[in-house]
């Protein structure tokens, strides 16, 4: 081929090496921006979506598992609950009653007043026979009462029980047998407690009554 013959351009291009390519590439393309050190703000929010889902999840089985019990998760069982209802303290109800009511006659020391409203601290009354301190506390108690030897004459104890004609107060058998318990156990008294049972049997036996007398209770053995 003669000197002067001119130049196929397209014999020249298949001539490049392979770095004249690259670099021919890259000027026709154009760098790409350098993103690198940027934060996108979508991922980061989906971040914090989940941790707050988290968070509520956790807060929520904390509080209404009930400590993974197995009552509760129980596909068996029928509703019950394994938790019994605590019942209330019968001397802090004997106590309460105590307060409300006695208190006014006899005292908050148990010594009543003298000669007018009898002592319940060591009183043979308050100490001796269930059957006898039940009956004055549910019936009453009308005359004169003699306590340690010494006479008292006070307006009739009115009557507590409850059904019984003319009761001042209505107690259920409970409730006399609590502040009975409660007087039993106080000051220098140190007598068994009286049960609910106690009370509802003499209530029973006994039916509607008239207030007691001193005789009446020296009647019962």
């Amino acid at each position: 081929m003669s000197a002067g013959a001119k130049r196929d351009p397209r014999l020249d291009q298949a001539a490049m090496s392979d770095e004249a390519l690259l670099d021919a590439h890259e000027r026709l393309v154009g760098a790409q921006p350098d993103e690198k050190a940027r934060y996108r703000l979508l991922p980061i929010g989906i971040l914090f979506v989940f941790s707050g889902l988290i968070l509520f999840a956790g807060t929520y089985l904390n509080r209404y598992t009930a400590h993974y019990s197995g009552v509760v998760y129980n596909e068996n069982s029928k509703g019950e609950s394994s938790q019994v209802e605590a019942k209330p303290d019968p001397l802090a109800v004997g106590r309460a009653a105590f307060n409300q009511v006695c208190i006014t006659c006899h005292q908050a020391t148990g010594q009543g007043l003298p000669g007018t409203y009898p002592p319940l601290d060591g009183s043979e009354w308050v100490n001796g026979a269930p059957e006898r301190v039940i009956r004055i506390v549910l019936y009453g108690l009308n005359g004169t009462v003699h306590v340690e030897g010494k006479q008292f004459n006070a307006t009739a104890m009115p009557t507590f029980g409850q059904g019984v004609t003319n009761s001042a107060y209505n107690w259920s058998d409970d409730r006399i047998a609590a502040v009975l318990s409660y007087v039993r156990q106080s000051w220098s008294n140190k007598s068994a407690p009286i049960t609910a049972d106690e009370v509802a049997a003499i209530h029973k036996q006994v039916g509607d009554h008239k207030p007691m007398t001193e005789a009446d209770l020296e009647a019962v053995k």
